[in-house]
């Protein structure tokens, strides 16, 4: 779950601060919960975090008895996850190195952030052992829709160039199982869960923190962004978030 500029890979409009993160997306880790729950982290297992964040759920993995290591490509996030005593390590979920083999893997909210899926798929079946099993959840299809559409008119409507590529892989959870098994994992169980999400710190505080990178490569100047926030949040009209999550679980087969 880790969403920098200097840690962030290219193809990526992510742009994490560890302090605001946690000031305005500790939402995001507590609605993990359930996908932890799927994972069902047992004592002495060796466990991989993709996307780690700041390690609140990272250190629940630990709590379980389980030997967890967690890779995030934001240095502020890994250093944040660091100082709650957890072996976090930068990395990029394409870009998975290790010398061991890990019993299973956990992603919450990470994955749609991720646009070489492919070659992350591939990484994190390399990570498993024979019989691992992967588990979490990120943004699925129609994720956010009317929160970004509402952004990017507001960015047009003030003369700026929302980036053409795009920001992240909202799948289908048909299209998700696909990338999956082309990679090697069987018994993919993937769906949508509609999650209507109260923000506790508004519209304004989504576009500023979980749109950061968007602005960035719109070319928004800092002192414009918080303009643009509060005229996002009038054109949305309320503090909920339209979330769609896929939650999914697979193995890597013997």
């Amino acid at each position: 779950m880790g969403e920098d500029a200097l840690t962030d890979a290219p193809t990526s409009t992510s742009q994490w601060d560890a302090a605001d993160y946690a000031r305005v997306g500790g939402f995001v880790p507590a609605l993990g919960a359930a996908a932890l729950e799927l994972l069902d982290p047992q004592p002495g297992e060796h466990i991989l975090d993709v996307g780690c964040g700041d390690g609140t759920l990272t250190l629940k993995i630990k709590e379980a008895g389980a030997d967890v290591v967690g890779i995030d490509n934001s240095l502020s996030m890994v250093a944040a996850a660091k100082a709650k005593g957890l072996d976090a390590r930068l990395m990029d979920a394409a870009e998975l190195k290790f010398a061991e083999a890990f019993d299973a893997a956990f992603s919450n909210a990470t994955l749609h952030w991720v646009l070489d899926k492919e070659r992350a798929a591939r990484a994190i079946w390399f990570a498993l052992k024979h019989n691992g099993r992967f588990a979490g959840e990120f943004g699925g299809a129609g994720n956010l829709r009317r929160l970004r559409e509402a952004l990017d008119d507001e960015l047009v409507a003030r003369g700026y160039d929302p980036p053409v590529e795009a920001a992240n892989w909202y799948p289908t959870p048909e299209e998700f199982s696909a990338v999956y098994e082309v990679a090697g994992f069987k018994d993919v169980d993937a769906r949508l869960i509609e999650r209507p999400t109260p923000l506790e710190h508004g519209v304004q505080g989504w576009v500023l923190v979980f749109r950061a990178g968007w602005l960035e490569a719109a070319g928004v100047p800092q002192d414009e962004r918080q303009a643009i926030a509060d005229a996002v949040a009038t054109r949305v009209g309320t503090n909920i978030a339209d979330y769609v999550r896929l939650r999914f679980m697979m193995r890597k087969p013997n």
